[in-house]
């Protein structure tokens, strides 16, 4: 009797693990999360991508995809300047930042010009082993991780050419086998800068990518501090695979005239991927505006646009998520988040919730027809 019940049992359990392997397979179980706006799109981005399932994304047209072809979403916390806020760069951080708040990409910002910059006296080599931190907490963690060359005030890339070149030689040469690896070769040009010294820019440092990492996706800034997206769009770079144009905006100075340069950009078959954006105004310091943020939410949700809040640290202005007299720096609660920091999770948590409320209601729906329970 124990030998029938067994085989029984095994018979079940069997049929119970290819129902549950159809379920999480089956393009037409998992459409709403890979496709189409709002919560459903915000799903496969948060709820299902992850260097785990996603593996090494490129772009195909306007999107970002998985290695199985499928449409995926990035969205996550950018770093502040890693050389100012180094302690926040912490696994248990990235951690909670996944399994609570739903992120699954991390941005590491690491500032070129400023004080205490990578070509301005800073630690050259604590830079880099922040870098280097960065990735493998994000690897632990099945995150993406963004490896960000933040010029600022050195307004055109090209000002600091060699230095970027030779960074990300040495980084895309060690991390060359890393699936979960970005790059953003130069966050926000500005001061005039064209797209042209852009274009120029990148095709000297993309090929120095390419050298060792044949098809990581490169990020490329765009000018006017990252929002000519439509200049882009009318002369993008050729003769390279999985490249994207970055946007950012802030939602209070930022409205309808930006988000329509971004949907004609995408509707053109720009790749567009939103590396900073805050509720805030552009200064990151003024008011908060959550009516337009919840627009420009639902309007990258639409378009399957990845995107990455501005910023992970306790600094005394409105875009940080963290409350300037928070000394946390991972373990946060509600008395350690800003207005931003509480806005953001739930933007975040709410894609995961509705993924895997749909998830789970799929699975136990096939479970009990298995079994005769209704």
């Amino acid at each position: 009797m124990r030998r029938i019940y067994n085989a029984v049992t095994a018979v079940l359990l069997t049929g119970i693990m290819i129902i549950l392997a159809t379920v999480l397979s089956d393009p037409a179980e998992t459409s709403a999360y890979a496709a189409g706006p709002g919560a459903g799109l915000a799903g496969s981005g948060t709820g299902l991508a992850a260097p785990s399932t996603s593996g090494a994304l490129h772009v195909e047209g306007a999107k970002l995809v998985g290695s199985d072809g499928r449409p995926v979403q990035l969205r996550g916390i950018s770093t502040h300047g890693i050389a100012w806020f180094p302690d926040y760069i912490n696994e248990a951080a990235f951690q909670q930042f996944r399994t609570e708040w739903g992120a699954n990409v991390i941005r590491l910002a690491m500032y070129t010009a400023e004080y205490g910059g990578y070509c301005s006296g800073g630690d050259k080599t604590q830079l880099k082993n922040l870098i280097r931190s960065g990735v493998r907490y994000a690897t632990a963690q099945d995150l993406y991780v963004i490896i960000d060359w933040h010029i600022l005030s050195d307004g055109d890339p090209n000002t600091h050419k060699e230095d970027a070149k030779a960074f990300f030689a040495e980084m895309s040469k060690e991390f060359a086998a890393n699936d979960n690896v970005l790059y953003e070769i130069c966050n926000e040009p500005n001061g005039g800068t064209t797209w042209q010294q852009i274009k120029s820019y990148a095709n000297e440092v993309i090929p120095v990518i390419r050298a060792n990492d044949r098809d990581a996706v490169i990020i490329v800034g765009t000018p006017n501090w990252s929002q000519y997206v439509d200049q882009a769009a009318a002369d993008p770079i050729t003769g390279y695979d999985n490249i994207m144009y970055a946007l950012h905006f802030y939602a209070a100075t930022h409205k309808d005239d930006l988000r329509a340069k971004m949907v004609g950009a995408v509707q053109k078959g720009l790749p567009v991927f939103v590396t900073e954006y805050g509720i805030c105004d552009a200064s990151g310091s003024g008011g908060i505006d959550e009516a337009s943020a919840n627009q420009w939410i639902s309007t990258m949700d639409q378009y399957g646009v990845s995107y990455v809040a501005w910023n992970l640290s306790n600094k005394a202005e409105t875009s940080a998520i963290i409350q300037s007299g928070s000394t946390k720096k991972s373990g946060f609660t509600d008395s350690d988040l800003s207005a931003s920091g509480k806005w953001l999770r739930a933007v975040l948590m709410s894609g995961v919730a509705d993924g895997k409320a749909e998830a789970e209601s799929s699975v136990s729906a096939k479970r009990e027809h298995l079994t005769g329970n209704k």
